[in-house]
């Protein structure tokens, strides 16, 4: 179902807010947990910054896709891979942050004078299929306040599992 605009401008409006509710999530986890992971499948606070920076340059060039080009196919990719092969928890945390901030502000000053037509353009994800701009939008609006409480609730079990 198509957005209104009044639900486009708070989408993103959330957006545009990410990457400090990142950096907030982030400056409330101690030094010692940065690299620590409530599982052993899953990601620390650290990882999940990397990851965020990645998740975000592809995020970035699909919704660039879907409103410039004819038909556009937006490769899926596995993130767990990529935290593996790009040693997540070997980089510093201020490169991948200062990558979220850029992309994020480049982007906000592309949604905010789409046209309605801009809106209605889709492509095709080659996971979930047909990909409009709206569900791009709906998707990223949520991304980073999805991995700033994630981060949030690592810092919880890990002051839990320190005080065993």
């Amino acid at each position: 179902m198509a957005l209104s605009r009044a639900e486009r401008e708070s989408l993103i409006a959330q957006y545009a807010a990410g990457p400090a509710r990142l950096k907030a999530a982030l400056g409330r986890v101690p030094k010692d947990a940065l690299q620590w992971r409530p599982a052993p499948r899953e990601w620390s606070a650290h990882e999940i910054v990397c990851h965020c920076a990645d998740s975000e340059t592809n995020g970035y060039a699909r919704i660039r896709f879907v409103l410039a080009e004819k038909e556009p196919v937006l490769q899926g990719y596995d993130q767990e891979e990529w935290a593996r092969r790009f040693d997540y928890h070997g980089q510093a945390l201020e490169p991948p942050l200062a990558v979220v901030e850029a992309v994020r502000a480049a982007t906000v000053a592309l949604l905010r004078p789409l046209s309605e037509a801009a809106w209605a353009r889709e492509g095709r994800h080659t996971e979930s299929g047909r990909y409009t701009a709206e569900d791009w939008l709906r998707i990223y609006a949520d991304h980073l306040e999805g991995h700033a409480r994630q981060i949030e609730t690592n810092v919880e079990l890990w002051r839990a599992a320190q005080r065993r």
